[in-house]
Formats: C-alpha cells, sequence, structure tokens
C-alpha cells in the first residue's frame, strides 16, 4: 500500500466513517490540530530525561489519539461501531491528578513566566501553546456541531498540565522559569 492515495489533492478528505469535506473545514481543523499537539508531545518526550514525565506523555499521546479519532468521526452510531472512544470525565480528573501531584514540586508562582529555560522546558510550553489552539478549533467545531462536555475540559486541562510539566523540567535541571519583568521593570 502506499502512502500517497491522490484523493486529497483537490483540497478534500475522507471523514472516519464516510463522507468528504474540505480540509480547512471545522472539523479537520480541530483534529489536525489535535494531531499536531501529539507532535508537539513526541518532541517533549524526546527531550525529557525524566522517566516519569516521558510516561505522562506517553499515555496523554494515546489518549490525544482517541481523541482525534473522535473528533474526525461525525456520526455517533459509526464511532460506537468502530470502537472509537468518547473522551471521559476520569481522564480530564486524572490530569487534575498529575497536576496535583507535579505542582508538589515546585515554589507557588509569583509572578508570570515567560517559556524557557531548558530545552525540554521550551518543548513543553510550545506543547502548551499548541494545546491552546486545539482547544480553540474545538470549540469553534462545537459551535457548529456539539461535542462531548468531556473533550472541552480535556483539552483545557491538558494546557495546564503541560505548563506544570514545563515548570517541573527547569526546577529539575536546577533552572530558573524565566520570569516577565515587563518593558519598565
Amino acid at each position: 500500500m502506499k502512502i500517497y492515495t491522490k484523493r486529497g489533492d483537490d483540497g478534500e478528505t475522507d471523514l472516519m466513517g464516510g463522507g468528504r469535506v474540505s480540509k480547512d473545514c471545522a472539523r479537520v481543523e480541530a483534529y489536525g490540530a489535535v494531531d499536531e499537539l501529539n507532535a508537539c508531545l513526541g518532541q517533549c518526550a524526546a527531550e525529557s530525561e525524566h522517566p516519569d514525565l516521558r510516561e505522562i506523555v506517553g499515555e496523554i499521546q494515546s489518549l490525544l489519539f482517541d481523541l482525534g479519532s473522535y473528533l474526525a468521526a461525525p456520526d455517533a452510531e459509526r464511532r460506537e461501531k468502530a470502537s472509537i472512544p468518547q473522551p471521559e470525565d476520569a481522564e480530564v480528573e486524572r490530569l487534575e491528578v498529575r497536576i496535583d501531584a507535579l505542582e508538589g514540586e515546585l515554589e507557588p508562582l509569583k509572578c508570570f513566566i515567560l517559556p524557557g529555560g531548558t530545552r525540554a522546558a521550551a518543548a513543553f510550553h510550545l506543547a502548551r501553546t499548541v494545546c491552546r489552539r486545539a482547544e480553540r478549533r474545538e470549540i469553534a467545531l462545537h459551535k457548529l456541531e456539539p461535542l462531548s462536555a468531556a473533550a472541552l475540559r480535556y483539552l483545557n486541562r491538558l494546557s495546564d498540565l503541560l505548563f506544570v510539566m514545563a515548570r517541573v523540567e527547569n526546577r529539575r535541571a536546577g533552572v530558573a522559569d524565566v520570569e516577565w519583568r515587563g518593558r519598565d521593570r
């Protein structure tokens, strides 16, 4: 089987479960942004020296693949037949537990911080911003076709976790977070 099909040369793509849509429709934008986030997380795992953080990233990547499949399959009946899982509240709660645990390693924030520090921290900060974009794309789709509440909450909470993971990378490396000072400071 070849990697290219030429079916998308006209600017359209197939959805899971049938149907063709423009490559710039809200649904493709949403699952495309989730795919981009997943690739960014691959970079985070490659940069991190911490097995516990890499393990978290791996679990999130699998869930993001499921989320992308959920977003790419608009028909609930077909999602069920294809065993495509719908995001669940328990997954959001698991992110919250991880945030709380990792924040235990950190000093409380006293100012805004800028992306930076170690290469791994910078990668997590980049992933956080891509996660926010994916969340915006998901919300745009939700306005057109309702999505599960857990799907919306998952990306919101995930961006918080990625912020904390960036800070943990810096702390474990003994590198201070980059504080925002503003122009007049």
